[in-house]
Order: C-alpha cells, then sequence, then structure tokens
C-alpha cells in the first residue's frame, strides 16, 4: 500500500471519529490495557537486566508481557518461578 494512502485512511479515520464520536468506554479499556502491557514489559526488562547477574532469564514476549502486565508483581514471581523450576 501506498503511504499517501494509508496517511489519507488514518486521517479520514479521525475525522469520522471526530464527527460521530468515539465510545470512550472500551477505548479507555483499551488504553489502560495498553499501558499495564507496557509496564509489565519494562518489569520484565528489569527482572532481566537484575537477573542476568545470577543466570536468571524470562523471556519477553506477548504471553509473558500480558501475565505481566494483568498480574502485576505476582504475575513476575510466577514466571520467575517457572523459568526457575521448568526452563
Amino acid at each position: 500500500m501506498e503511504p499517501i494512502l494509508v496517511i489519507l485512511l488514518l486521517v479520514g479515520l479521525v475525522f469520522i471519529l471526530l464527527l460521530v464520536g468515539a465510545p470512550v468506554k472500551p477505548l479507555r479499556f483499551a488504553g489502560g490495557f495498553i499501558v499495564k502491557c507496557l509496564i509489565g514489559v519494562l518489569m520484565l526488562f528489569f527482572v532481566n537486566v537484575l537477573g542476568a547477574t545470577i543466570g536468571l532469564y524470562v523471556p519477553i514476549n506477548g504471553v509473558t508481557t500480558i501475565v505481566s502486565g494483568l498480574l502485576g508483581v505476582p504475575g513476575i514471581a510466577l514466571l520467575i518461578g517457572i523459568a526457575v523450576f521448568f526452563i
């Protein structure tokens, strides 16, 4: 797809959303979910940086990001436990 066409489609979508109005609740839910997942990625990154000294590594992928983002610190502990005992 041409870059100009993509830009025009995105501008058109924004214009339609401005005219019609975006549903607030689903966007708030999706935004909160994305923020939690980003925080989960940061927590996994710091676990990997600090765990590198003792040989601990938790892969950062979609599943671990969602688990750490939605469950928080207990999710990180769960992932560390799985990494230590099963991998």
